[in-house]
């Protein structure tokens, strides 16, 4: 029997697209924008802020002077969160229903510059009992470690847990820490899947 649901972020609640940030951020850096995403991932920052292994800080200032960008980090903070959309994938009618009945937490490769700002932006992530994050753990999925996580952070076995993420990767990594998961598609296929669990 399923005891914990546990729900990635981006791409399955909160939708993103962060091609939005890259075109503010070009004539910023005289950078095209479709060149931008391989840029700032050979810089092995994103990996690095989203694991906690440098502050938000720390990311500003080497990914600014990385790209030559001459703004604040205030400035650079409104863009980097300029890439959330601000309905929600799913209803927050099923996250209330769900945590009525079931422990429910968020598991996310996510970091602070972002989360903060989701927090405040959407109000359904109230229905969380507990938030298990890449930059406060120190792991990344589909690494194990960040999975045992959210497995404690539900209070129960793995196999009471059901899992649902937008990457097949992350849901294998589930699944191989013992996790009943599946690809998020859409909030209908979820609501079947849920449906089917006995969960709503």
């Amino acid at each position: 029997m399923i005891k914990a649901v546990i729900f990635d972020l981006g791409g399955v609640i909160v939708p993103f697209d962060f091609t939005i940030g890259y075109k503010q951020l070009e004539p910023l850096c005289e950078i095209a924008a479709a060149d931008l995403p391989a840029r700032i991932a050979a810089t092995g920052l994103v990996k690095q802020l989203e694991s906690g292994q440098i502050s938000a800080d720390g990311f500003y200032i080497r990914l600014a002077d990385a790209l030559n960008l001459q703004i604040t980090i205030e400035e650079f903070r409104e863009i980097w969160c300029s890439v959330f959309q601000t309905h929600t994938l799913v209803p927050e009618e099923l996250l209330e229903s769900i945590a009525r009945t079931h422990r429910l937490i968020l598991l996310s490769n996510t970091n602070s510059i972002h989360f903060d700002m989701i927090l405040e932006a959407y109000p359904a992530l109230r229905h969380f009992h507990a938030h298990v994050l890449s930059h406060e753990a120190g792991f990344l999925k589909p690494e194990p470690e960040i999975y045992h996580a959210a497995i404690a952070a539900a209070g129960c076995a793995a196999e009471e847990c059901f899992f649902t993420d937008d990457l097949a990767v992350n849901v294998e990594g589930a699944k191989q820490v013992g996790m009943d998961a599946v690809v998020f598609e859409s909030a209908s296929q979820l609501e079947a899947e849920l449906q089917a669990r006995g969960i709503v």
